[in-house]
C-alpha cells in the first residue's frame, strides 16, 4: 500500500534538491529563492485539508475513499514534471512549480489518511515507518538521478540555461510518479464502510453545500486534540530549518566546496550571453566563465549526492527506528533525532571535502526518517477514523503554515541579517532544529504504548 509513496516522493526529492539550482539556472538570485517557493506552503495550506475533508465523505464501489484523489493528483504531478525542464523563464518554472505542489498536494494526505484507514492501531508505528522507508526510496533515486545524470551522461552547459542532464531526472520522475501510484491503486483495495458508517456518510453528504469542507477543516481545528497543538510548535521551528536547508545546501556548497561565489556566477552567465550575441570576450574569459558554470552544474550534483545519501540512510533507519520507538517511546526518539539533525547542519558548512561532506547527512538521514514516521505514529491514536483525512490535512498545515513565513521573511533575514551568506542559512537552520528538539518536551499527553503486530 505504501509503494505510491515512491513516486510521490521522487516528485518531493526533485523540489528538494533540483527546483532551486533550476531557476538559478534561469537567471534567480540566492536571496529571491524562498519567495519563489511559495507555490509549497500556499498549496500546501488550501489544498490538502480541503482534499482531506472532502475525501473523508467520499466512497465509491470501484474507486474507494482516498484512492481518487492521489490517483489524480499523481497523473497531474506526472504531466508537471514532464514539462518542468522545458521552462524558458522563471516565471514558467515558477507556474509549473504551483501546478505540481498543487497537484503532489492532492496526492498526499489522502494517502497518509489512506494508511491510518487500513491499518489497525497496532501497526501504525510500523506502517508509517514504512511509508518513511517509501519516502526515502523515492527521494534517494531523484536525488541520485541528478548526480549520476550529471557525472556520466550530461556534461556541462556551456551556453547557460537548464542543462540538458536535468531532462533525463525530471522525465524518470514523470514515470515514476504515475506507474507506482497506478501501482497501489490496483493493489490495495480499501476498506468499505459498514452499512451504518455508509448511512451516516450518505446522510451528512445530503445536507452539504460549497461551504462545508471550509466548515469542516475550521471545526477539526476548534476540537483538534491537544497533542496536535503541542505538535504544531514541534513543527514550526523543524520545517522552517528544512525550508532553509533545502534552499541553501547548493548556494553553500557553491561556497565550501567548489569556492564559486554568487557573483561568479553571475559573471559567467553574463560572459557566457554577451558571447553568444557574438560581443568579443577573451578567449581566458570564456574559458574561467566555462569553468565557473561547470563547477556550478557539479555543486547540483554534489548537493543530489548529499541529499540522496541521506535518504538511503532513511531508507535504512526507518525500521530500525520502531523497536527503540517501542522501548523509549516515539516521543524520546523523535527528540533524539531532531537532535542529531540540528548537529549535523552545525557542522555541515566548516567542511571542505566532498566525501567527508557525507558523514554528517548520516544524522540527518535518520533525523528524516524520524520526521516522516513518527509524528504521525504518535497522533493517529487520538484522531477520530472517520475525521483521519481532514486532520492529515490539519497536521499539513501545521507543516506549510511555517514553510510560507519562511517563503515571505527569510529573503530579508538572509540579506540584511546573515550577510548573504549561504553557510549561515544552514547554521540557523541547525539552531532551529535544536530548538525543535526541545520543544517536544511540551508534547505531554502519549500516553499509549505502541506494539507491533506484523
Amino acid at each position: 500500500m505504501n509503494v505510491g509513496f515512491f513516486g510521490i516522493q521522487y516528485s518531493f526529492g526533485l523540489q528538494q534538491t533540483a527546483v532551486n539550482p533550476l531557476y538559478s539556472f534561469l537567471g534567480a538570485h540566492a536571496d529571491q529563492l524562498p519567495i519563489l517557493n511559495l507555490a509549497g506552503p500556499v498549496t500546501g495550506l488550501l489544498i490538502q485539508p480541503l482534499i482531506g475533508a472532502i475525501s473523508d465523505k467520499t466512497w465509491s464501489v470501484k474507486w474507494g475513499r482516498r484512492k481518487p484523489f492521489f490517483l489524480l493528483g499523481a497523473i497531474f504531478c506526472s504531466l508537471a514534471l514532464f514539462v518542468f525542464p522545458f521552462s524558458s523563464s522563471i516565471w514558467m518554472a515558477v507556474g509549473l512549480l504551483w501546478i505540481l505542489d498543487a497537484a503532489n498536494n492532492t496526492a498526499m494526505e489522502p494517502y497518509r489518511a489512506f494508511i491510518g484507514d487500513k491499518l489497525p492501531e497496532s501497526q501504525q508505528t510500523y506502517g508509517f515507518q514504512m511509508q518513511s522507508l517509501f519516502v526515502g526510496a523515492g527521494i534517494t533515486l531523484a536525488n541520485l538521478s541528478l548526480f549520476v545524470f550529471q557525472k556520466y551522461l550530461g556534461g556541462s552547459s556551456e551556453s547557460g540555461g537548464i542543462p540538458k542532464w536535468v531532462y533525463y531526472s525530471f522525465f524518470l520522475g514523470s514515470f515514476c510518479s504515475i506507474a507506482s501510484v497506478v501501482w497501489s491503486v490496483y493493489k490495495t483495495p480499501e476498506i468499505p464502510p459498514t452499512e451504518e458508517e455508509f448511512k451516516q456518510l450518505k446522510a451528512e453528504k445530503e445536507g452539504d453545500t460549497f461551504l462545508t469542507p471550509f466548515i469542516d477543516i475550521f471545526t477539526a481545528i476548534i476540537k483538534m486534540p491537544k497533542i496536535l497543538w503541542q505538535l504544531a510548535l514541534v513543527y514550526l521551528f523543524q520545517w522552517y530549518a528544512l525550508f532553509c536547508y533545502w534552499q541553501f545546501v547548493t548556494p553553500m556548497i557553491k561556497q565550501t566546496l567548489y569556492n564559486v561565489s554568487e557573483n561568479d556566477e553571475e559573471k559567467a552567465n553574463h560572459l557566457i550571453e554577451l558571447s553568444k550575441q557574438g560581443s568579443a570576450v577573451a578567449n581566458s574569459d570564456l574559458s574561467w566563465a566555462k569553468n565557473i558554470l561547470h563547477l556550478v552544474e557539479t555543486a547540483v550534483g554534489q548537493t543530489g549526492l548529499m541529499n540522496g545519501f541521506y535518504n538511503l540512510i532513511t531508507m535504512i533507519s526507518a525500521l530500525i527506528l520502531i523497536p527503540f520507538a517501542v522501548k523509549f517511546s516515539s516521543k524520546n526518539v523523535y527528540a533524539f533525532c531532531l537532535s542529531g539533525t540540528g548537529i549535523s547542519l552545525l557542522i555541515l558548512p566548516f567542511i571542505t571535502n566532498e566525501y567527508i561532506i557525507l558523514l554528517p547527512m548520516v544524522l540527518f538521514g535518520i533525523g528524516w526518517a524520524a520526521m516522516m514516521g513518527l509524528p504521525y505514529s504518535m497522533v493517529s491514536p487520538s484522531i477520530p477514523p472517520n475525521k483521519r483525512g481532514v486532520y492529515m490535512g490539519v497536521i499539513n498545515m501545521m507543516i506549510v503554515i511555517p514553510m510560507l513565513i519562511q517563503t515571505v521573511s527569510f529573503g530579508f533575514i538572509y540579506k540584511k541579517i546573515l550577510g548573504s551568506d549561504p553557510s549561515n542559512a544552514i547554521l540557523l537552520a541547525g539552531v532551529l532544529f535544536i530548538l525543535s528538539s526541545v520543544s517536544v518536551a511540551f508534547i505531554r499527553n502519549e500516553n499509549k504504548v505502541i506494539t507491533i503486530n506484523t
